[in-house]
Order: structure tokens, then sequence, then C-alpha cells
């Protein structure tokens, strides 16, 4: 059986793990709460409908957690033009699809943000298939979107390709290995304290360890 890979996007494909931490850190202030960027950033990987009570506390989470989640789309819409694609991350698509793996963009992201980085990508007619927040009720860390992406891609063979500890966790729920990459702001002592079986610097240095991974 062929190995899938579920590539994840936000922080892994293309560069967006610091506007995202600006974002969520404007929509609170909008909400009169002022959390430290870096501890925004140290949950940024994990699913919105987690992220407010994980930053700001169940009490928060109660009180506003809904409109805190709308603010953070509008405010990230205010930056999304900004986000670019990392080095490396059409070619490592085409390098995992000219290997004979199918491909599915792993998104926990919001569905317009995952069509929007797809065409940034240009990677509509080689992604398999692609995920987004509408296909679960529970986002990352839990593994429920791992599910649905192997669902989709028909098979119980696959690797996570992933930037923080949350997609790493959300892998090792499914039963699934990681390989990780720095470009999402994360060590990697935490990516391999996480769980994940190798750490790359870039895409770039993944694509040319590509025939060393579990992923052979």
């Amino acid at each position: 059986m062929t190995t899938a890979a579920l590539l994840d996007v936000d922080g892994t494909l293309v560069d967006s793990n610091y506007h995202h931490a600006l974002a969520w850190y404007r929509a609170f202030r909008d909400h009169d709460l002022t959390p430290p960027v870096w501890r925004i950033h140290r949950h940024i990987g994990m699913g919105g409908d987690q992220l407010v009570a994980a930053v700001g506390g169940e009490e928060v989470e109660r009180a506003c957690g809904d409109s805190i989640r709308e603010a953070e789309k509008h405010r990230y819409a205010e930056l999304i033009d900004e986000v670019r694609p990392f080095e490396g991350a059409r070619e490592l698509i085409v390098a995992l699809k000219e290997r004979g793996h199918a491909v599915v963009l792993a998104s926990s992201g919001h569905g317009d943000d995952v069509e929007r980085y797809i065409d940034l990508l240009d990677a509509r007619a080689l992604a398999d298939f692609w995920t987004t927040s509408d296909d679960v009720e529970r986002t990352k860390p839990a593994p429920d979107l791992v599910a649905v992406a192997m669902r989709r891609a028909e098979t119980l063979s696959a690797v996570v390709v992933g930037d923080s500890t949350w997609d790493i966790v959300a892998a090792t729920r499914a039963e699934l290995k990681t390989l990780a990459v720095l470009t999402g702001g994360y060590s990697e002592a935490e990516l391999l304290e996480a769980g994940a079986v190798a750490v790359f610097e870039s895409l770039v240095a993944l694509c040319e360890r590509l025939d060393d991974t579990p992923l052979r």
C-alpha cells in the first residue's frame, strides 16, 4: 500500500503562523483582553475552536469565544495578502506525486483561506484532496482532521508533515508518524519531544532527504 502524505498547510506550506498570532492578538484586544503574543504563538497550530480557551481560559471561552473567533477571521483577512508559500512548498508536492504518494492538504483553516492557499501554491491540479475546519467538529490537537484526510485518501498508511507540536499530537493520536519542519517557529527540541520522527530546517531540506524518510 502506497503511503499517503498528509500535509499541514498553515505554517508548513505557507508562511502564516505569525500573521495568525497577530490576528488572534488583535481579536482578543477587540474584547479588551491582552494575552502576550508569545503565548498565542505557542498555540498556533491548534484549531480556533480550542485556542480561545487554551489562551484565555474557560471563562473567556464561555463569555465570548465565538465572538473572538469571528473577530480573528476578520483580522486575519486584513493580513492574508502578505502570506506567501515557503520555498520548496510546491516542489515538495510535486516530488511526492512523482513518487506515487497520494497528497492531502490536511488544513484546519477556514474554507476561503484554504482555497486561497491552494491557488498560491498552484496546487489545485496536484493535490488529491484537501480539508478545512468545516470538515470536523474538533480540530487539532484532536485527531479528527487526520482521520478525515485518511478517509479521503482511502488509505490506512499515511505520514503527516507539519510544523507545530499540535500537528504531532493529532498525528500521534491517530497512530501516525510526523515529519516536522521548523517553518512554524517551534524548536527542533520541542518537535522531537512531541514525537516527530525527524525534523528538517526547511521544506527544501525535506525534499532533498525525501527518499530517506519513512515515506519511502
